[in-house]
């Protein structure tokens, strides 16, 4: 059994801020990431800015989706999803306590990652305490709101990833999202890369910073941690 923890990060909000859609966390970057590293024998703790209930994306819940490497499986266990409705707040959260931070996608996560105070505090402890800090998808929009204790953001010159604009394009919510999220981390200094395939698996590793670009990439990201992990 590890001994080791991750604290995961999951989106509060439910809904886009335009154009009617309804988001949340896209559960399958939870439960691809939560499979590999409950099979290591990681501890991990959920926690969102608002504690509480976690919103999921509707269209995370599709059954094809569900299909796609066991997610149906972790949605039809009740156990696992009431653990979604008694998340953590990011308040009360530090960087002692845990090994690796992991942020989780969905659009939601646009909304409430960049600006939120506990999660920029969270990262900077992380960071500089040489632990790892990870997020997929559209998770890296979290890291858009963290900076170093000497003021510089924590993705200037490094190398990252996250859902690309051909992919939003794609997925039908160009006209939603309230950013590019490829645009923004390349503005704040990121070395962004991204594969041309759309929705095909890519993870960037750059010392104890991890990012995948996409929901495939869930599973090759928590490998990451883990062998970053030790």
């Amino acid at each position: 059994m590890s001994d080791k923890r991750i604290l995961v990060v999951v989106t509060s909000a439910g809904e886009y801020e335009k154009a009617g859609y309804r988001t949340g966390l896209w559960l399958g970057e939870l439960t691809h990431f939560w499979d590999v590293a409950e099979e290591a024998g990681v501890a991990m703790t959920i926690a969102s800015p608002a504690g509480g209930t976690v919103p999921l994306d509707p269209e995370s819940l599709a059954a094809d989706v569900l299909a796609d490497h066991g997610t149906g499986t972790r949605y039809a266990d009740r156990e696992f999803m009431n653990l979604l409705d008694r998340s953590r707040p990011l308040s009360e959260m530090s960087a002692d306590d845990f090994d690796a931070i992991y942020l989780t996608g969905g659009h939601g996560v646009m909304f409430d990652f960049p600006d939120d105070p506990n999660l920029a505090r969270l990262l900077r402890e992380f960071h500089e305490a040489g632990k790892v800090v990870s997020a997929v998808c559209h998770g890296p929009a979290g890291l858009l709101g963290a900076t170093l204790s000497d003021g510089t953001r924590l993705i200037a010159g490094r190398d990252v990833t996250g859902f690309s604009w051909p992919e939003e394009e794609f997925a039908r919510r160009a006209d939603a999202v309230p950013f590019s999220l490829q645009e923004k981390l390349e503005e704040q200094g990121a070395v962004y890369s991204f594969t041309s395939e759309p929705f095909a698996p890519h993870v960037a590793e750059d010392g104890r910073l991890v990012t995948g670009q996409n929901p495939a990439s869930a599973r090759p990201v928590a490998e990451a941690v883990l062998r970053q992990l030790g």
